[in-house]
This record gives C-alpha cells, structure tokens and sequence, in this order.
C-alpha cells in the first residue's frame, strides 16, 4: 500500500472582458430601450453549489454557437503515460451581436465547495472555453512537465473560421463580475473561465506528477 503526497492547493482564474468601460451588472429593466434589446446574461448566484464536495464540473452559456468542455484525466500504476487531446472549431458562424452581454458569479456560490471544481461560464457569441486536469500517479516514466508539454493541453487558439459574427460589437455593453464573497472558503483544484464578449478563447490547464514510493 501507499499513500500519495498532497496536491497543493491551486487556484486559477481568466476573467477576459473586451476593452470597453464597465456598465452595471444588472440591466435597468425600466428602460423601454433596454426592453427592446437583445440581452445575453449567465448567472450563477445564491447557494449554488456551496459546500459541494468532489469531482465538479459547470458549463454555463449565454448567446450563440459557444464551445465549452471540461476534462480530467488520472492514471495511476507503476508506470504511467498520458495524452490528453482537446479540440474546439467554430465554422461559418453568421450571429447576431447582443446588445449587452454580462457574466455574473456572486452570492455564496461555490463558497466551501473542495475538490476538483471546473467552471465555463459565457456570455456572448462564438466564444471557446476549456479547462483541462492530467494526473500522472506512477513510481517510474514519470518527467517534469515543461512549459512546451504544458502547451499541448490548451485548445487551438486558430479554430475560428470561415465568418465573424454579424452586427458592430463595439457597440456592445458588457461585464464579467465575480463577487468577493463567492469561492469563499473554497479549496482543491479551482478553475475558472468567465467571458462577457464575442470571438474569444479561454483556457485553464493543470498538469500533476507524483511519484509514488517503491511497494
């Protein structure tokens, strides 16, 4: 029998907001103008997964052809290999750009939560999310991971093809917030992709080796 060293504690975050100044979250629904526009919001708030313990893993999407996906991988033995291979292309995508687009994570949301916790969270059009968890438990063919090797874990930054969504988005309002009070107290491995905007591609990625002692 063995016994695994601790994994550390990480925790990363890519919060990616064009460069336009920042509007309040929430909409005024009293402005008739407002009302008449199309609106993409995703939220998550309250209680939402508070305390959740575990493998997690959250997709949450606001507007048009967005990509997202969540992967995590471990072996374990005495020897050990992995290759982890993701893939994420928009083709031809004719869309409208939403007026606003906001990205909200706040209340006690995830406060607690331990584990492997991996969250998407978009609002907006033709953008691309992945987070990305290899574990390698092996007492021989284990190597440092390099910058380089860690790069192949990342989506292809080139998928985007073929057309661009229609309508002026500089024109567009849009925010990405995440509140002082959510991930409160949370421990593990926490990942997190949030994107208020169009044609963006974010990326989590995490690779561990351990080698276990002689049995």
């Amino acid at each position: 029998m063995y016994r695994s060293a601790p994994f550390p504690v990480l925790f990363a975050i890519f919060l990616l907001v064009l460069a336009l100044p920042l509007h309040a979250v929430e909409p005024n629904h009293d402005s008739y103008d407002e009302m008449l526009s199309y609106l993409t919001t995703s939220h998550i708030g309250g209680q939402a997964l508070a305390g959740a313990t575990g493998a997690i893993a959250v997709n949450i999407a606001a507007g048009d052809a967005n990509l997202q996906s969540n992967t995590r991988a471990i072996v374990v033995g005495d020897f050990a290999k992995l290759r982890m291979i993701q893939g994420q292309q928009i083709i031809a995508l004719r869309a409208t750009a939403p007026d606003a687009m906001h990205s909200i994570i706040d209340g006690n949301a995830f406060a607690g939560a331990k584990g492997l916790l991996s969250i998407n969270q978009v609002s907006g059009v033709a953008n691309r999310e992945s987070n990305a968890i290899a574990i390698m438990l092996a007492s021989q063919g284990i190597e440092e991971a390099t910058n380089q090797r860690l790069a192949a874990y990342s989506v292809n930054p080139d998928g985007a093809t073929g057309g661009r969504p229609q309508g002026a988005s500089s024109s567009s309002r849009r925010s990405a917030v995440v509140s002082n009070t959510a991930f409160e107290g949370s421990e593990g491995v926490v990942q997190l992709n949030q994107i208020a905007g169009m044609g963006n591609t974010a990326v989590n990625r995490l690779l561990i080796t351990v080698e276990l002692p002689p049995r």
